[in-house]
């Protein structure tokens, strides 16, 4: 039987999952506004990827040096494929509209996963690539 699902919430919800991979709808929240963002995530086993269905996302991404983070971001573009692979920081900042589908292994969870919180200084420097 074919499945549907849809997801109208502020945030992600996992709308599909087998025992090899998820499939998440993900809105805008108040932690992922250009104004909210305080933290990068990484995936220390998996990749994970996002499309933009609707409305405006800024990938950003980091990589560590050894003076810091080197950042970077990705202004995405309407139905296309943009992964992120294990181990390198990333965030998205999403305007009120915006929806992605985002795909990653099931066994992604906090316990492969880590939370960075940015510094102000980082957070400024986030906020200037998205002018």
């Amino acid at each position: 039987m074919i499945q549907s699902a849809f997801y109208d919430g502020e945030g992600m919800s996992r709308v599909y999952e087998n025992e090899k991979w998820m499939v998440g709808l993900k809105n805008w929240k108040p932690a992922n506004d250009r104004t909210g963002i305080d933290c990068l995530e990484r995936h220390n086993e998996t990749d994970e990827s996002f499309i933009l269905l609707k409305g405006a996302c800024t990938l950003v991404y980091a990589e560590e040096t050894g003076s810091g983070l080197e950042l970077g971001a990705v202004r995405m573009e309407p139905f296309t494929l943009y992964t992120v692979p294990a181990r390198i920081w990333h965030n998205t900042i999403t305007e009120r509209d915006t929806k992605l589908a985002l795909i990653e292994d099931a066994s992604t969870g906090m316990d492969n996963s880590d939370i960075r919180t940015l510094t102000r200084e980082e957070i400024k420097s986030i906020q200037g690539m998205l002018d």
